[in-house]
């Protein structure tokens, strides 16, 4: 449960894990661990995962580095692509800004806190380069749903 910091190709990636309970204010603020804190800088972008099962918050190179990669498998981004645009376009049109306050905590604006059904018990997890934001009982039902068997052949 703890996060480093990685230097690879000359860059530095975050690169976080754990697992850590907490609560939504009032405010519908959440504070970050302080794992999370100590690697992590005060400017994050927050967006919903495709899916819609929970948050994604990434550092701002991390997330256009996560567009990018939907493109990887065409060639990269092509601008003279109406789908391209258009997929680019929806991706960056549904992250915000955040920062980290001085008290250590993300305000989630209540849209992206509806669309992800995050309540008062949210669970955030680290997910390598960006961490996950999940209503707990969702997390407790996609952890139960993992069958890590899987990851071993006969």
């Amino acid at each position: 449960m703890s996060s480093q910091k990685l230097d690879t190709k000359g860059g530095g990636m975050t690169e976080l894990v754990g697992e850590h309970h907490h609560k939504l204010d009032a405010k519908g603020r959440v504070s970050m661990p302080s794992a999370f804190r100590k690697v992590l800088p005060k400017n994050l972008k927050v967006t919903l995962s495709p899916k819609k099962e929970c948050l994604y918050v990434f550092e701002p190179d991390s997330f256009s580095m996560w567009v990018n990669s939907f493109f990887e498998s065409e060639g990269g981004y092509k601008p003279t692509s109406s789908r391209h645009v258009a997929l680019r376009r929806a991706l960056n049109a549904r992250a915000r800004d955040v920062e980290v306050d001085n008290s250590g905590r993300i305000g989630l604006s209540a849209d992206m806190r509806a669309e992800a059904g995050l309540d008062k018990e949210v669970v955030l997890t680290g997910n390598d380069d960006h961490l996950e934001i999940w209503n707990a009982k969702r997390w407790d039902e996609f952890l139960n749903s993992v069958d890590f068997s899987d990851l071993f052949s006969d």
